[in-house]
């Protein structure tokens, strides 16, 4: 028991395995990546869809990239993934003695490199992407109206329905190899690192000082260049590290930023936070009397507040109830950012269209 106790909080001495804590931390980093800045991003696009609403319907696709861009340079440069990288671990090509290990300076081989970023990008990508059609299709399962005689109707009964099996049976997998890891009857805590032809292991003193100084050595590198094409090649490679160098280290900064974010809304600091930002709470709304002999609201309940004529296109504003022709109160809404009539703070999304029982 004290074996398995000690293999549980400290890497083994013997083949310098990481504690089970650090290689599930790692493998949530990249996972809690995503959805921020899935939510940066869906900010932005909600803020200025003209701008930037490009992001938010190709967000897949750029983050793919991005990511992709990411982690073959880590790979490449320091044997180990973003993640990885960050709490100090790197990939060890399955097979090489300790003695023989190489430095993590080097790299990846090219053939354990390619599938490490098949496995860490291009599979979870491809996850990503069938739980989003599994999603629309089972949307349109509730929603839209198959014909009887529709060959496509039993399909798409058979695969929402066998889905989940598969995808519990896929995460049991990882389950039993991340208990067997914690219990040390595994080398791997991920089943896709067999595959790849890696396991993980610690940074040793070697490879830290390797990493510190291989940026010298390779400016002399690109120094020693002399062809045009060589040059270029240098440049060319010279600027796609530096780019993957600035998204790494803006991940780094941001990492830090999710993992406050992470403490100060865990469940343990709910009481602190309801502490620190305990106010008052408002008074409701005071709404004008329909009944009253205020100039902006018409006798007739059928006209436009604004327009001073019968409704066209009835609107109501969310942010107040009352309803006004589409046109007048979209343009004044759009510059005033008020309702006309009580002031509140307002913006289009606001706007709901009504529609009456003949339509």
């Amino acid at each position: 028991m004290a074996e398995h106790g000690a293999h549980i909080t400290t890497a083994s001495a013997v083949d310098d395995q990481p504690a089970s804590f650090e290689v599930v931390a790692q493998d949530s980093l990249m996972t809690a990546v995503r959805p921020a800045l899935q939510h940066v991003v869906k900010v932005l696009a909600e803020s200025n869809p003209a701008r930037y609403g490009f992001l938010w319907k190709w967000f897949d696709e750029i983050f793919t990239l991005l990511d992709l861009l990411l982690q073959q340079h880590y790979l490449s440069k320091t044997s180990a993934s973003f993640s990885e990288n960050f709490y100090g671990l790197k990939r060890i090509v399955m097979g090489d003695t300790h003695k023989l290990q190489r430095l993590a300076s080097a790299g990846l081989p090219k053939k354990q490199l390619w599938k490490s970023v098949i496995f860490l990008v291009l599979l979870p990508s491809l996850k990503v992407k069938l739980e989003k059609l599994i999603s629309s299709l089972r949307e349109e399962e509730e929603y839209s109206i198959h014909p009887p005689t529709s060959r496509w109707k039993r399909f798409y009964r058979a695969f929402l329905a066998a889905y989940p099996f598969v995808n519990m049976a896929w995460e049991g997998w990882f389950l039993v190899q991340q208990l067997r890891y914690i219990l040390g009857k595994a080398q791997h805590h991920s089943p896709l690192l067999s595959p790849a032809g890696v396991r993980l292991g610690r940074l040793t003193v070697q490879d830290i000082q390797a990493l510190e100084h291989k940026p010298a050595g390779a400016s002399m590198m690109q120094q020693a260049a002399g062809s045009v094409g060589e040059k270029m090649k240098s440049a060319l490679k010279q600027a796609v590290g530096g780019a993957a160098s600035c998204l790494s280290t803006g991940l780094s900064v941001g990492v830090f930023f999710l993992q406050f974010l992470e403490w100060w809304y865990s469940s343990g600091n709910q009481e602190t936070i309801k502490s620190l930002t305990a106010l008052p709470t408002p008074p409701p709304p005071v709404h004008l009397d329909y009944n009253s002999d205020s100039p902006l609201l018409p006798q007739m309940k059928t006209v436009c507040p604004l327009c001073r004529k019968n409704r066209v296109n009835d609107t109501v504003l969310a942010t107040s109830g009352y309803v006004f022709c589409y046109r007048c109160v979209f343009h004044y809404v759009r510059s005033h950012r008020a309702c006309p009539i009580t002031g509140y703070p307002t913006q289009v999304q606001h706007l709901i269209k009504l529609y009456s029982p003949e339509n």
